[in-house]
């Protein structure tokens, strides 16, 4: 085998080595097991495993505020 076919060959694995990660990564499934790393990650240390209290009380002060506004808005149209 030459140096020229060598080189093709070992181009043509590193393109299917490329295409293979490009296809791990585009799968559904690995997008939603990042997206629900991601999501976690702000509620839950993912080293500890300890809940974060603080964005956990942000998304929760932010879901009192929607219903009280909600339940404002009701009481003013109705």
């Amino acid at each position: 085998m030459s140096a020229l076919e060598r080189e093709i060959e070992e181009t043509r694995e590193r393109l299917a080595s490329t295409i293979d990660q490009l296809a791990h990564r585009a799968h559904p499934k690995t997008i939603v097991g990042r997206q629900v790393t991601t999501v976690k990650s702000r509620f839950v240390d993912l080293d500890t495993g300890a809940p974060r209290t603080d964005n956990i009380l942000k998304v929760a002060g932010a879901v009192v505020g929607v219903v009280v506004l909600l339940a404002l808005v009701r009481k003013v149209a109705g």
